[in-house]
């Protein structure tokens, strides 16, 4: 099974870390703080993880997540991740970001960004809309009844269908949500984002990180997304 670099050690990272591992994949995980920081998740991973620098996170395969801050993730060099599928999991979150004027704007959607950055790189916008522990939470077999299933959105059909195929062994099904350009379909405050996945979708915001999950299929992810408004950007303070 070809290598999955990951590049961002956070709960989104490190979820679909243990998917990977447990799915047959190898990975290189990396975070900005140096792979001796990673002893601990490394062990807990097995022998198919290895902790390395960002630079060999990116090298070792042809697919790489990107899974850290909006802000970190355009700090990083563009050359990085040249030739490469990226799968970007990265959302705008103003209280953490400050404020990006050219998504304040929505002149870019927040994937569109990044692409602009790692003009090099085949982007496709996944794992944004879930919460963390609702990852493993939902991760099914091929053939389950039950299988969740998540937007993806990409300009390059190809790359689509790389991170589809990840995706399927990591234990969802995916939706083509169209071009970068058609990602807000599924960015924060969006029908197709996180309350979507709750057992209840009236759970208090703070409950948010420690709610059960309940599958989501196909057909209702579409109809958030078909039925999805777009949230105004700028009056965001989340």
């Amino acid at each position: 099974m070809p290598t999955l670099g990951i590049i961002g050690s956070g709960n989104i990272g490190a979820a679909i870390a243990r998917l990977a591992v447990a799915a047959g994949t190898p990975v290189v995980i990396a975070n900005s703080r140096g792979p001796e920081t990673l002893t601990d998740l490394v062990v807990e991973l097995g022998p198919l993880a290895t902790a390395g620098t960002v630079e060999q996170a990116a090298a070792a395969g042809e697919l790489v997540v990107l899974s850290v801050p909006l802000t970190a993730t355009t700090a990083l060099p563009a050359a990085l991740l040249e030739g490469k599928t990226v799968v970007d999991t990265s959302n705008y979150y103003p209280f953490r970001d400050g404020r990006i004027p050219v998504l304040d704007a929505e002149e870019l959607t927040t994937g569109e960004l990044v692409q602009r950055h790692f003009t090099g790189a085949r982007l496709v916008k996944a794992f944004s809309n879930i919460l963390a522990h609702h990852i493993p939470a939902l991760a099914r077999p091929a053939g389950s009844h039950d299988r969740t299933a998540l937007p993806i959105a990409g300009n390059d059909a190809a790359a689509k269908t790389q991170v589809t195929a990840l995706i399927d062994r990591l234990g969802f099904d995916t939706l083509d949500a169209g071009a970068l350009t058609e990602s807000w379909r599924f960015e924060p405050e969006a029908a197709a984002y996180t309350r979507l996945y709750l057992a209840d979708p009236a759970t208090p915001d703070e409950r948010l990180l420690e709610a059960p999950a309940a599958p989501v299929t196909a057909s209702r992810l579409a109809s958030a997304l078909e039925g999805a408004r777009r949230v105004r950007v700028a009056e965001r303070t989340f």
